[in-house]
């Protein structure tokens, strides 16, 4: 009887050759072109399983070696990845070195015969090239980040854009003066929340202000958001709040070309909003104003989260959707136009004109709505299309995806790490390879009626469920939230959003310069309203959302290589990618969160007590802080629910508070009065205060410096005591601070468990 393996190799083997087209090179050792398979290569390994296992997998790559090039983007971004997971920034001439090895293997890619070699060569090319594209992307766009608070002082700058955020207003400055700052330290710009006197700002004016400059934030966690590297890459390098109202100013310098069509641009986009609020106020004008330009603020905290738990998130991220309803509603309206005369219809090429014409308004949607990465991906992919239309030529799907994250990694390599590419391809990638398989399949006619309706609605509801399974790892790594019924809110939002919502917007865009486009807005308004309906009457059905506490990158990094091994490969073995997404469920499962953390002010303390759950031994000052590792731990508390009390073991007093947790006597001193005997008596000292060299007993003391240089700190009792801080998380790099070492140590009684850090093993 035969053995499992060798049926699983027949198996594979057979379902390959079955799936494969007639190929012009052998099966045989990596890195020969030819070989004939009737006999037995020195080259072959000496162990029959090895070599039978090396030729089916050869057959199986051979056999769709058409779909290797949509694995050089994946390798692109493989080779950024691994730059932004160094600890430490690297010299700049490691980034060119690799840049110009990668540029050269991939011309010996080019001139290589072989296929294996040709792939091998091409895949390390593409990581080289990945690594050095982002290296050179910090390098060029790296400007001073203030280290330390500034202000109140007056400021003075040139407002890029403005953004509504609750009563305040968001104000991104190109800084040109801050008053007691050397200008070899003056941030490019800044975000300056402005309360009052902001409404009537507009991109370009010039403004002086007195305000107080921070250092962008770091972390509230170890492994959270860091929206510290994400100002950097914006050149933001600080963030504050204005003092009173702003004056308009004096132009203080001239200003470059591109500055001037950003400019144009920016205020472009300020009045297409400021018309819209005029005719749709509060939150329906804001959610009209974020589909048109992207503008997201002033949309109500409720609203968002009706939408965002009803699985409608993606309809305020200008994307895809978007993006089709646009373009090739456009192109489906002008050819059905021209069509209705033929001796244009009969005798011009009235395809090729409709495909210039969305080709053109995609375009300008595109600069309207701000170029986020969503939007620049759906753009591409319609460019690919109508381009091809342009050409007489088919459109390659799943090549057009390569080619949108190729490009947009080659411009802007960190968007990688972001929300918005992650799930914005996520989604692309699944629906495109399910698509593909629709494609595939035998067809079989139905005589049901209304076959166009069921067509659509199959769509919907087809769209949303793989969209949906795509993207909730994602949503669940980066925003601890799983929502269940997005396909129910797809098929009651989508028909609202394709036949009223984004019809009556293009239509108002076309008639505002007019002067005409207040009815189009209002029928907009109308959509609008009725998917919100839909949206809270969805979330508000039990269990229609579910917080989830938060994953290791580790499994998100298996998960993704899983599913895109799912996604590109056709054949059987492409089901091979379930390992490393089971193996991304272990590391899930495996996760311990934090039994300490303490907050970048150290002043917010939590403690997992005895049910599992954080409580806060006092009323958290962070608030902010507490509320994301509430929702990192998949807690739907509220903070004053998370107090600790007497009953949780936790007592306090003016001078601090005393907690006992994973059986580790804990003090959290308020004072320096209280430090000489929470020193001698507990095992760790949590100091709001400086202890310099006053506190040696206990064997971890994480005081008012230490916060401040090392940011937030996650503590784990499991195994003896492990530590973790912000900034051994973010690394030394540009866009963080290296933390300043104390000049003494501290020494750690010998019956405790040495203290470690988590890179430890």
């Amino acid at each position: 009887m035969p053995s499992f393996g060798a049926g699983l190799r027949t198996r594979l083997a057979s379902d390959c050759e079955a799936s494969s087209k007639p190929v012009s090179v052998g099966v045989g050792p990596l890195f020969t072109s030819r070989q004939s398979v009737s006999g037995r290569s020195a080259a072959m390994p000496p162990y029959p399983f090895v070599s039978r296992a090396i030729q089916s997998l050869s057959k199986c790559a051979l056999s769709e070696r058409e779909r290797w090039a949509l694995w050089l983007p994946v390798a692109f971004g493989i080779g950024i990845a691994l730059y932004f997971a160094l600890p430490r920034e690297p010299p700049p001439f490691v980034g060119m070195a690799l840049g110009a090895s990668g540029v050269l293997l991939a011309v010996a890619a080019a001139g290589t015969e072989a296929p294996f070699a040709r792939a091998l060569l091409g895949g390390v090319a593409a990581i080289l090239l990945g690594f050095g594209v982002a290296k050179h992307r910090t390098d060029s766009v790296a400007a001073p980040i203030l280290s330390h608070r500034v202000g109140p002082s007056l400021v003075e700058g040139r407002v890029e854009n403005t953004q509504a955020h609750g009563k305040s207003v968001r104000v991104v400055l190109t800084l040109a003066h801050v008053a007691h700052l050397q200008p070899r330290f003056l941030p490019k710009r800044a975000r300056i929340s402005i309360r009052s006197g902001a409404d009537t700002l507009r991109p370009g004016d010039w403004i002086q202000v007195r305000a107080v400059l921070l250092p962008p934030p770091a972390p509230a966690a170890p492994g959270d958001y860091d929206f510290g590297r994400a100002a950097f890459f914006r050149q933001i390098g600080a963030v504050g709040y204005a003092y009173g109202r702003p004056t308009r100013t004096a132009q203080l310098g001239p200003a470059s070309f591109s500055e001037r069509v950003a400019t144009a641009v920016e205020l472009l986009r300020w009045r297409v909003s400021a018309r819209i609020h005029s005719v749709l106020p509060g939150s329906t004008g804001a959610i009209a104003s974020a589909l048109i330009t992207g503008d997201r603020g002033g949309i109500s905290e409720d609203d968002e989260s009706a939408l965002r738990d009803a699985g409608l998130a993606h309809v305020l991220a200008i994307a895809g959707l978007h993006m089709a309803l646009v373009g090739l509603g456009l192109f489906w309206a002008i050819r059905a136009f021209l069509a209705l005369f033929p001796i244009i219809a009969l005798t011009q090429p009235i395809k090729k004109w409709a495909a210039l014409a969305a080709l053109g308004s995609a375009a300008f949607y595109l600069v309207m709505s701000g170029a986020a990465t969503p939007a620049t991906r759906a753009f591409i992919m319609l460019a690919v299309m109508l381009i091809a239309i342009l050409f007489d030529r088919p459109a390659i799907s799943m090549r057009s995806v390569g080619l949108a994250a190729a490009i947009i990694l080659l411009l802007e390599p960190e968007t990688l790490i972001e929300p918005g590419f992650q799930m914005s391809f996520a989604a692309v990638v699944a629906l495109v390879a399910v698509a593909e398989w629709e494609r595939a399949r035998a067809r079989s006619e139905s005589a049901l009626p209304l076959p166009g309706v069921r067509r659509y609605m199959r769509a919907i509801v087809t769209t949303s469920l793989v969209g949906s399974i795509a993207t909730a790892p994602y949503a669940a790594f980066h925003f601890d939230r799983a929502t269940h019924y997005a396909v129910l809110g797809n098929l009651g939002a989508m028909p609202i959003m394709a036949f009223v919502t984004m019809p009556a917007a293009a239509l108002s865009i076309f008639l505002m310069p007019f002067g005409l486009d207040e009815y189009p807005l209002r029928v907009m308004g109308w959509g609008i309203d009725a998917m919100l309906a839909v949206g809270r009457w969805v979330s508000q059905l039990p269990g229609s959302v579910s917080l989830v506490s938060a994953w290791p990158i580790s499994a998100l990094v298996c998960l993704s290589l899983g599913g895109v091994w799912i996604a590109l490969w056709r054949g059987p073995w492409r089901w091979a990618g379930f390992v490393p997404a089971a193996v991304a469920g272990a590391l899930v499962l495996a996760a311990k969160p934090p039994d300490i953390v303490v907050a970048r002010d150290g002043l917010t303390v939590a403690l997992r007590a005895p049910d599992g759950r954080l409580r806060f031994v006092r009323e958290p000052r962070d608030t902010y802080s507490a509320q994301e590792w509430l929702r990192r731990d998949g807690d739907t508390r509220g903070i004053a629910e998370a107090v600790a009390r007497r009953a949780d073991g936790v007592t306090c007093d003016a001078y601090g508070c005393i907690a006992r947790t994973g059986g580790v006597r804990i003090a959290i001193a308020m004072k320096p009065d209280a430090l000489d005997e929470d020193c001698s008596t507990n095992q760790i000292v949590i100091s709001a205060v400086p202890t310099r060299s006053r506190c040696q007993g206990p064997a971890l003391v994480v005081d008012r410096f230490d916060v401040a240089r090392s940011g937030a700190y996650a503590v784990w009792l499991q195994h003896g005591i492990t530590t973790a801080t912000a900034q051994e998380e973010r690394g030394v790099r540009p866009w963080s601070l290296p933390p300043v070492r104390r000049q003494y140590r501290r020494s750690r009684p010998t019956s405790l468990p040495w203290i470690r850090t988590r890179s430890e093993p």
